[in-house]
């Protein structure tokens, strides 16, 4: 029986490391436990089938069941795994391309090594092992990107299998085969790690090529978002300068308000005091509201209400916005501002028939979520993203502008048009 052991552990290695690169390489459905049963009965089948061919001494009968073997598995258990069965048939290619080269790679390298039976083991031991760990550690993500677009390289691993079983089928002698034909088998084997190299290779360049590309899409985003913000800047900052000369002079009229209301009581004119006084509170509404704490925030908001006011569409404006915030304030005002200017621009562009308005809300709970809510045209649509398309040249700048700022803060921004009504809705 001993002399059989040096066969047998090589059918042992082989079969091991073919379960081991299936479960690297595939996708399992179901539990861990129902695929750890079915590869140990794979194990079972291949090693019984090579230990009867080594025990009748047929080693050329064995090669030839191989293929027979992995017919019958490749049907049998492809409901297994989750891949489609052209990406599982791909993948069980590959496994047994893997299979075939590194046994003719230890054929070969143990001709020339001491004790010829033991180094092919060994040999075998070290080439399923260094396949083994590329793939698990380095090659498997890019691989399953393979596997998805399989139709691109199932002509390498279809080609390489052919050339292999050909060599076998057409063998009357498998040793003698290997030993005379070494020098073309090393040559496919050499051109089978080549294409699939290149494969790998291609895949990687391509992801690098996507990610600089989505980080240029991402950087230019942001510069238009800084153009639109430099284009914009003097606009709020006139804005605010316009809030604070206007509590500049409240305060110097409030001064001279309360000299005369003063003078008022002490001669005891307390029906002209009282009336100046209710002058004073109706004017003191028409030139400034405080919609929110935030100043920026505020004097963007009153510049559009009353652009609204003047264009005759009522406005429910209810903000809770702190003073000091998380994003930048100016950043925000410019959000905020845009998303007014383009309620205001929809509600002018409505039918006579149809009543405008502009619903714009904002609550703080811990993050702020920003609410925009007005009619809209037929012809204002979404597109496949979920933005706002421009239906007018020189449009769009704003929506953009805002997609940049969601994306900045790493916030949420949801559109959504239904029955006639565009709100638009930012979580940030």
């Amino acid at each position: 029986m001993s002399e059989y052991f040096p066969d047998i552990l090589r059918a042992a290695i082989s079969t091991t490391a073919n379960v081991l690169l299936m479960m690297t390489l595939l996708q399992p459905k179901y539990s861990k436990k129902i695929t750890l049963l079915t590869m140990l009965g794979i194990l079972a089948a291949d090693l019984g089938t090579a230990v009867y061919c080594y025990l009748s001494g047929n080693l050329t009968l064995l090669s030839k069941l191989d293929i027979v073997l992995f017919v019958v598995l490749c049907f049998a258990v492809r409901p297994l795994f989750k891949d489609t069965f052209m990406q599982w048939l791909f993948s069980y290619l590959t496994v047994q391309n893997i299979s075939d080269a590194v046994i003719i790679l230890s054929f070969v390298g143990s001709r020339h090594l001491p004790y010829p039976h033991y180094a092919n083991s060994l040999l075998r031991v070290i080439l399923f092992g260094v396949f083994l760990l590329v793939l698990a550690r380095y090659v498997r993500p890019l691989y399953r990107q393979a596997v998805e677009h399989w139709t691109a390289y199932f002509a390498v691993a279809l080609g390489l299998y052919i050339t292999f079983n050909y060599y076998v089928l057409s063998a009357d002698d498998i040793v003698v085969m290997l030993t005379e034909q070494a020098i073309p088998l090393l040559l496919v084997i050499f051109i089978g790690l080549a294409a699939y190299g290149s494969i790998i290779i291609s895949l990687k360049n391509l992801q690098r090529e996507f990610r600089v590309k989505e980080e240029n899409q991402r950087m230019q985003a942001e510069r238009e978002y800084l153009q639109l913000a430099a284009g914009n800047m003097s606009q709020r900052l006139e804005l605010m300068e316009e809030v604070s000369s206007q509590n500049s002079r409240a305060a110097h009229d409030r001064r001279h308000f309360n000299n005369v209301l003063q003078e008022l009581l002490e001669q005891g004119k307390t029906s002209e005091a009282t009336a100046l006084l209710q002058s004073q509170n109706q004017m003191t509404l028409k030139i400034s509201r405080v919609y929110c704490e935030n100043s920026a925030v505020n004097a963007a908001v009153c510049h559009y209400a009353g652009l609204a006011e003047q264009a005759v569409i009522p406005t429910e404006i209810e903000l809770d916005i702190p003073r000091e915030l998380t994003v930048d304030s100016l950043e925000l005002s410019m959000v905020v501002s845009n998303l007014m200017e383009n309620a205001i621009h929809a509600c002018g562009k409505l039918p006579e028939n149809r009543t405008s308005y502009l619903r714009f809300t904002c609550r703080s709970v811990g993050r702020l979520l920003l609410e925009m809510e007005n009619p809209c045209t037929q012809d204002t649509v979404l597109d496949e993203s979920g933005y706002p398309i421009a239906s007018e040249e020189g449009h769009g700048f704003g929506s953009r502008s805002v997609v940049a700022f969601a994306k900045k803060y790493d916030g949420e921004l949801l559109y959504k048009i239904e029955n006639g009504v565009f709100r638009v809705r930012i979580l940030v």
